[in-house]
């Protein structure tokens, strides 16, 4: 056997299946060599996940990232002569309106994201899956690009690391397990294995359901588990004698039983004469320690293949023979049956790059057969270019802050993640049940008492609007609020929270927003460091004080960050972040600071150790120069819009920046955790109205035109698309200059963010609907989606009713010939079309044009 050589460039781990073997093949497509793949048993695997994977490949997610990892694997995989495209379809059973309903919406992201699937009759079922028993069904959803990797994904997976090896880019060993990650000085140095050690520049962890055990060595927490799938097999099926394909009928998915179908075609090809029916257990999924997987010589089949017993499945097997009987007709392959292990995560999404806790180990898992190559493919141009070609911040390891990522955390949130797989449908705006109060500000115990709605983010409950409101405000209100008739669209919202926004605006409201992700930045670099990455002078003859909302750009001048920086001293600076990107921006600004010799410089995470309060409303003043011994200080000369100060109020410490994302009079106030609960009690019993993050969030960010980042701001928009560009360009460099400036010179966009309404929102039945999630924005008189230059399609980033305006409001990007104030477009919902109007091109205010009340 060829000797491990001493060093390489990149280190892959986990060579031998799909995702690894994708891994090395477009790094080598990018330039990259002296790549060594690490397999622990054969390559191709006959262990992991690719050995028994179904193979199939559908293009329905609501999730835009996905579909574009799938849409390219697929046609990877045809490019090579490995896909069968024979469709596939999802149907909803008689009398399941909402699964109906799951089918339209998938009908919706398709549009938006850019999928071919449409909704089909049950006779039009039936004759393209001759097995079905259309009596069962009201209505399916057909994909006609979904398919099959034929032979196998197993034999793609081997193939493609033949070819690497004979490209002399990639030297790949297989029965050669890695024991450890050598780590020095937070940097990956090299792989020890059981054939020795080997130096490395860079290592990429591809190893699927052993992903945490090999992380761990690194001291880097890879939040996944493996789950038991059940996989029958039935037959011998006749049928399928003589037809000479790897695969006759469409793919079928019966998801709300959990369950799908498929042959495994000719009896003479790879796996053939069979129907294969797989399941996921929705009720109580059997999660596996990867401690716990059984060594090769210890399994009967596989460490990947687990025995079954059929009263595991026995109930959903049932319907699935009222379904398609077939089933009930041929005999169970008891040997050939078994429960394969695949890897779920704390949040369902993938798990790529670059690891926060080591610089250049990358990982590259929990990633299914329909989108290894995409995922290799975004690994490969990340780690080439320093971003992929789409924004990837919904599969970025740097998403989880520390405490996700305990075990205990960890087993919890993927058990509750292997329960939702295939049903029930996931609403928009669904919260986890486990995991939480994992954090809690100092205000928790009276938003308890309140009654507070309380949903997570980031690990933080966040109360949405509280039920002690109700009687008062809920009713004083109650014309202003329009009850939500369709329970989809008020599922996980209150009513109330509409109204504490209109008292707010009456008077003066507060709001916890302990959630922030906040940084202390000081040391000789932090300026420097602090300016290079901002779009906004943040350095300077900027004095202490002085805030400034800006951004983060990419090399490309996309937009990666979204935030406010504020000055304390001329050495000192506190960034604040959103809670649910702020990780990301810490480990941003950390990889930067190495990246531009910028390292002498401290960070303090006071996240947690300061807690925050809005107080907004045209009575915020008032109210808070009550508790300071000198009330002038709060005048609008003495405490500008945009900076902050410490004071004193009623002898609590605060420091006070005043800034407003609610569009009222106010600041945010930010104390220590010991003071926050007397503050919280101090301000409401001077009769100040606790008002949930749902008015914060949704609502008066809607109303004032506010961009979210990760959601309406991503690297793939720029700020003049999103018009957020500054005024003028700061003559000192910072990261994206060449990019914004070249975008600068644009004649035009090819898109700007547009805040729209609904200028009709009752549907067929007369039912006024609030959508909830994205949708596709289509052309009035062609009916297609609306595409901008950069093949970029438009749907709604987001939604949300007005209160204060009266209006259901959306944010979307809208191709530049498009983009015109008062011209109507329509908003595609639940497959029922609705006339949108376009309110403002950019940035601007519905609820306070002039922006005078927070500057009051």
């Amino acid at each position: 056997m060829t000797k491990l050589p001493e060093s390489a460039d990149v280190v892959i781990i986990g060579q031998g299946g799909i995702v690894g073997a994708s891994v090395a093949h477009h790094l080598i497509e990018r330039g990259w060599s002296n790549i060594v793949g690490l397999e622990k048993s054969a390559i191709p695997t006959d262990i992991g996940s690719t050995s028994h994977a179904s193979d199939f490949c559908f293009t329905t997610s609501h999730d835009k990232l996905n579909i574009y990892t799938t849409r390219y694997s697929q046609a990877f995989y045809a490019r090579r002569g490995n896909y069968v495209k024979v469709g596939g379809m999802e149907v909803a059973r008689v009398g399941d309106e909402a699964w109906m309903d799951e089918l339209k919406r998938k009908v919706g992201s398709g549009k938006a994201f850019g999928t071919n699937v449409s909704m089909i009759s049950p006779s039009q079922a039936k004759e393209l899956f001759p097995l079905l028993d259309e009596s069962q069904i009201q209505g399916a959803m057909w994909d006609p690009d979904a398919g099959l990797v034929v032979p196998r994904s197993q034999k793609v997976a081997g193939d493609l690391v033949d070819e690497a090896v004979a490209s002399g880019h990639l030297q790949a060993f297989p029965y050669t397990a890695a024991k450890r990650i050598d780590v020095q000085d937070g940097q990956v140095r090299g792989v020890e294995t059981d054939k020795g050690y080997i130096q490395a520049k860079y290592v990429v962890l591809t190893i699927g359901i052993w992903g945490p055990m090999i992380a761990e060595t690194a001291g880097t927490p890879l939040p996944l588990m493996p789950v038991e799938h059940p996989l029958l097999f039935f037959g011998p099926y006749d049928a399928l004698q003589g037809t000479g394909k790897e695969i006759v009928y469409p793919l079928f998915r019966d998801q709300r039983n959990s369950a799908y179908v498929r042959d495994t075609g000719d009896p003479t090809t790879s796996e053939g004469g069979h129907i294969e029916w797989g399941y996921y257990e929705p009720d109580d999924p059997r999660l596996v320690s990867p401690w716990a997987i059984a060594e090769p010589e210890q399994a009967r089949m596989s460490p990947s293949m687990r025995d079954l017993g059929l009263e595991q499945v026995m109930s959903a097997y049932e319907k699935a023979i009222d379904m398609t009987p077939i089933l009930g007709e041929l005999g169970w392959q008891e040997k050939r049956s078994f429960n394969g292990l695949l890897s779920v995560t704390v949040d369902n999404g993938s798990m790529i790059g670059e690891t926060p806790e080591v610089r250049n180990l990358w990982f590259c898992e929990a990633v299914w057969v329909k989108d290894g190559p995409g995922a290799g493919k975004l690994l490969a141009d990340w780690l080439t270019d320093g971003k992929p070609a789409m924004d990837p911040h919904s599969v970025d390891i740097a998403r989880f802050y520390p405490p996700q990522k305990t075990r205990g955390y960890v087993y919890d949130r993927c058990y509750e993640t292997a329960k939702k797989i295939y049903t029930p449908a996931v609403h928009p705006r669904e919260p986890y049940l486990s995991g939480r109060r994992l954090r809690t500000s100092p205000f928790y115990p009276r938003e308890v008492e309140l009654g507070g709605y309380f949903m997570e983010a980031a690990g933080w409950e966040r109360a949405h609007g509280y039920q002690a409101n109700e009687a008062t405000l809920l009713a004083k209100y109650r014309d202003r609020v329009p009850v939500r008739e369709n329970e989809w669209d008020g599922r996980h919202f209150w009513e109330v929270s509409d109204a504490e926004g209109l008292a707010m605006s009456d008077g003066v409201g507060m709001i916890n927003l302990s959630h922030f992700c906040i940084l202390d930045i000081s040391g000789p670099d932090a300026e420097a460091l602090l300016e290079y990455l901002s779009v906004a002078r943040v350095g300077g003859n900027t004095p202490a004080g002085k805030g400034a909302y800006t951004h983060f750009l990419d090399h490309d001048g996309g937009i990666h960050a979204d935030l406010t920086i504020i000055r304390l001293a001329a050495d000192q600076y506190r960034v604040i972040c959103g809670g649910d990107t702020g990780h990301r921006d810490l480990v941003w600004i950390r990889r930067m600071s190495e990246r531009q010799g910028l390292t002498d410089i401290r960070i303090d995470d006071r996240t947690e150790s300061l807690a925050t309060l809005g107080l907004w409303g045209p009575k915020a003043r008032e109210t808070l120069a009550q508790f300071v011994d000198e009330p002038e200080q709060l005048s609008n000369d003495n405490f500008p819009f945009a900076t902050a100060r410490d004071l004193l109020v009623d002898g609590i410490p605060v420091w006070a920046f005043r800034i407003s994302y609610v569009g009222e009079q106010g600041w945010e106030l930010y104390v220590p955790h010991c003071y926050g609960l007397r503050l919280w009690d101090l301000l409401f019993d001077a009769g100040v109205v606790p008002v949930g993050i749902e008015t914060y969030a949704n609502t008066r960010r809607l109303e004032n035109s506010l961009r979210l980042q990760n959601v309406d701001l991503e690297t793939d928009y720029n700020l003049y698309e999103a018009d957020l560009a500054r005024n003028k360009v700061k003559e000192a460099d910072f990261h994206g200059k060449a990019a914004y400036l070249a975008q600068r010179e644009r004649a035009h966009q090819p898109a700007y963010l547009c805040t729209l309404s609904m200028a009709e929102n009752r549907d067929a039945r007369g039912v006024a609907r609030y959508p909830v999630g994205q949708w596709p924005i289509l052309d009035p008189q062609s009916g297609e989606v609306l595409v901008d230059s950069e093949g970029r399609r438009s749907y709604n980033t987001s939604a949300a009713y007005g209160p204060s305006v009266g209006k259901m409001l959306l944010l979307g990007y809208i191709p530049h010939d498009y983009a015109e104030e008062g011209r109507e477009l329509v908003l595609e919902y639940f497959g029922e079309r609705y006339r949108l109007r376009i309110e403002a091109v950019g940035y601007r205010s519905l609820f306070d044009p002039g922006y005078q009340r927070m500057r009051s």
